[in-house]
């Protein structure tokens, strides 16, 4: 389905009018959406592949998507003309498409695999002159390491950054060169993101329950598709309110904004302490040289979990091994340093720009196996 006929069928569905329209990585379908066993007002479907666990299908109602829609207007202090950079089965991608729906505006739709050069090209056919984007941190790198599309960036009023942390050097850089950036934090089950810069969108709330971040509004979803066990234990009653429990661990700042620690599965234990592997791949980022870090562990039966780290290193850099070390030892606490350093030319990514976690992962498994072996102890 091309975006058109794709915008047409989400226009429809949000009008009442048409089925509910289903997307994943493998296809897009029109469905019933009561047939299906869809709540009534279900418009739209977000599905994962399931490649790493069982696939989830997200069902979005109607007036989940408005107040989102609202919400992020109200967050932005306006609407406009979106430009479509992610793909449509990204909860952040198809929600550009009803974001513009609800404005009464056409989107521009970036065509064929995102490139700096592709998005510049779609970025000078809009005309409207707010002018709005969704990117991954990925691809804002990307925009940002190529000069011929700093122009086209500076014309968007509001650039939404999400689908993976952004790194403090990213943002740093975007504020340098005048990019009006947003960070974004949310899921599909949230109709995509509902925490912007740390604040939630009007009709959000947020909680932390032992450390866990709790979601909460309007813009929740119904629940999974064919899925009543895991809808019970995702969205669940607390308070006499229904919330959606994140995989996340979060905090409240000095002025009340949500800061996200990391994922609750991200909680390495080494040496009898506890690690956690985003706050530690956020501090390698602060090396000079560094421009983007990626932390596991890997079971040991001497540490209990070995730490591990890839990074990418600034063009030009020529950071190896023994001094990345030498250098996290003067930030880091002994535990937290990594046992092993995997220097990459670029990290593998999904089709939705989100970093594989699970392909780099594996490579720095067998790196560090190779290590083993070839040094014969641990």
């Amino acid at each position: 389905m091309n975006p058109d006929e794709l915008l047409k069928a989400l226009a429809a569905a949000l009008a009442g009018e048409g089925r509910a329209v289903s997307l994943s990585p493998d296809r897009v379908e029109l469905i019933d959406a009561e047939s299906a066993g869809a709540p009534e007002g279900t418009a739209v479907v977000v599905g994962t592949s399931g490649s790493t666990g069982r696939p989830k299908r997200t069902m979005l109602g109607v007036d989940a998507l408005a107040a989102s829609s609202m919400g992020t207007a109200v967050a932005l202090r306006g609407e406009g003309q979106w430009l479509l950079a992610l793909p449509t089965f990204y909860v952040a991608g198809v929600q550009v498409l009803v974001r513009s729906l609800f404005a009464g505006t056409r989107p521009e739709v970036m065509r064929g695999a995102f490139s700096p050069e592709a998005f510049t090209a779609a970025a000078q056919e809009m005309t409207d002159p707010f002018r709005l984007t969704s990117l991954v941190p990925t691809q804002l790198q990307r925009l940002i390491d190529a000069p011929e599309s700093l122009s086209a960036l500076r014309r968007f009023n509001a650039i939404l950054l999400g689908g993976a942390p952004a790194g403090e050097q990213l943002l740093h850089r975007a504020l340098d060169l005048g990019l009006n950036v947003f960070t974004t934090y949310g899921s599909a089950e949230t109709c995509g993101g509902c925490v912007y810069d740390g604040e939630p969108l009007d009709g959000v709330e947020v909680a932390v329950d032992d450390g866990r971040i709790l979601l909460g509004g309007e813009v929740l979803a119904a629940g999974y598709l064919g899925d009543p066990q895991r809808s019970a234990a995702t969205f669940r009653e607390l308070n006499g309110k229904r919330w959606y429990r994140t995989e996340d661990l979060g905090e409240f700042d000095e002025s009340g904004r949500l800061r996200v620690i990391g994922r609750a599965d991200d909680v390495l234990i080494t040496g009898g302490l506890k690690v956690s592997a985003a706050t530690l791949a956020g501090q390698l980022q602060q090396l000079s040289g560094v421009r983007d870090a990626f932390v596991t562990g890997v079971a040991d039966p001497e540490w209990g979990q070995r730490v591990l780290a890839a990074v990418l290193l600034d063009p030009g850099s020529e950071l190896g091994e023994p001094r990345l070390r030498a250098a996290a030892k003067e930030l880091l606490a002994p535990h937290e340093v990594p046992k092993r350093f995997l220097v990459l030319p670029e990290f593998p990514y999904l089709p939705q720009g989100k970093i594989d976690r699970q392909a780099l992962i594996e490579r720095l498994r067998a790196a560090d196996s190779d290590d083993l072996g070839e040094n014969g102890q641990r």
